[in-house]
């Protein structure tokens, strides 16, 4: 099963990625901030992580660095409300996988999901 971490300081982004992915068969933790999302990764191991960009602990492209130097496997994509080109770009060039923008739908989160499992192209 792949196991996916939800890191994102609003209580309704982690609740709805987790009522949307676990129907789907996912295996998903959720973490509060960059900080504790960091210390899960440390006791476990996650295939994907959705990361949000802007956070008060820390910011999502600090969390990207972390991720990237400690488990350079895991992919991960990047979700914010800040969306911007020149923060996508970054945060790409930075070895994000991919980026979604909030508000996403449930489909929009799903095909995001699938395409870093599957590809692209998949239903």
């Amino acid at each position: 099963m792949n196991k996916i971490l939800v890191i994102d300081d609003e209580a309704i982004v982690r609740t709805s990625c987790q009522r949307t992915l676990v129907p789907e068969g996912y295996d998903v933790r959720l973490a509060t901030s960059g900080q504790e999302g960091l210390d899960l990764m440390a006791k476990e191991s996650f295939s994907l992580v959705l990361l949000d960009l802007k956070m008060p602990d820390m910011d999502g492209i600090e969390v990207l660095n972390r991720i990237k130097t400690g488990w350079p496997g895991t992919k991960v994509v990047m979700v914010t409300g800040y969306s911007t080109v020149d923060t996508a770009v970054q945060a790409l060039r930075l070895g994000a996988y991919n980026f979604i923008e909030k508000p996403f739908t449930p489909d929009t989160l799903i095909a995001a999901v699938r395409e870093v499992f599957y590809g692209k192209n998949q239903d």
